[in-house]
């Protein structure tokens, strides 16, 4: 009798265990669907407004090019995809598409400076020092594109980076409210762009819960992008 009562106690405990494990596992599937379809959702709303340099040169009446930052070497050289993203940004400047860039990166301590080098480029290339704007704080594309509406007044950009980035900086400026056109900076392959990828996803999952809440990103007085960009020199 005893023998019996353990045999199902021993079942029944197997059974709970087999029912949480289900559990889990259907709590998993569903996750993995609901990261996959936001991931799908924002390329799929960033990708109508990507178009060609051709196309985003006869754009009219664009506040500015915002060219996203990327990282700069300890020796101060600019990182192959931040180059790429310059060429193509200066490139779209001289031909029109703008009167101001709008360099965005991570300033967040002395010894680390992307726009500087960012402006520096341009400058050498010869855009003019008074039409390139640097923007401090653009620690995520979240607070690039809302600084880029509150801080800097901009109603009309083209975002430049390259196109897996692209995606998710366009969704993010229709939700925010900003009339953005994307172009592509891919002049290069880049190494590990597998692991970008699928950190990418995260990142749009993320980011598409910030645009559901909208918080405010760091502030600071406005810099109007119609003005000199000397302005925001260090």
């Amino acid at each position: 009798m005893r023998k019996a009562i353990d045999i199902q106690a021993k079942m029944k405990k197997r059974k709970i265990i087999l029912i949480i494990l289900a559990v889990c596992l259907g709590l998993a599937i569903l996750g993995a669907v609901a990261v996959f379809s936001i991931d799908a959702y924002v390329k799929h709303v960033g990708k109508a407004d990507i178009l060609s340099p051709d196309e985003a040169s006869a754009l009219e009446d664009v506040d500015c090019i915002i060219v996203l930052g990327c990282q700069v070497k300890a020796d101060g050289s600019l990182s192959k995809m931040l180059r790429d993203r310059l060429i193509t940004g200066v490139e779209l400047y001289k031909r029109g598409a703008a009167p101001k860039l709008l360099m965005s990166g991570d300033h967040g301590r002395e010894d680390y400076d992307e726009v500087a080098a960012m402006k520096s480029y341009a400058i050498e290339n010869g855009v003019p020092s008074e039409d390139v704007f640097m923007d401090h704080a653009g620690f995520s594309t979240y607070e690039t594109v809302w600084r880029a509406k509150e801080i800097f007044g901009a109603d009309k950009v083209i975002i430049v980076t390259q196109e897996y980035h692209l995606y998710r900086a366009l969704y993010i400026a229709d939700k925010l409210g900003i009339e953005a056109y994307g172009v592509a900076a891919d002049l290069n392959t880049y190494g590990g762009q597998y692991i970008r990828d699928f950190r990418e996803i995260l990142a749009r999952n993320k980011d598409f819960a910030m645009c559901i809440f909208k918080p405010e990103a760091t502030g600071g007085e406005a810099i109007p992008i119609s003005g000199n960009g000397d302005m925001t020199n260090d």
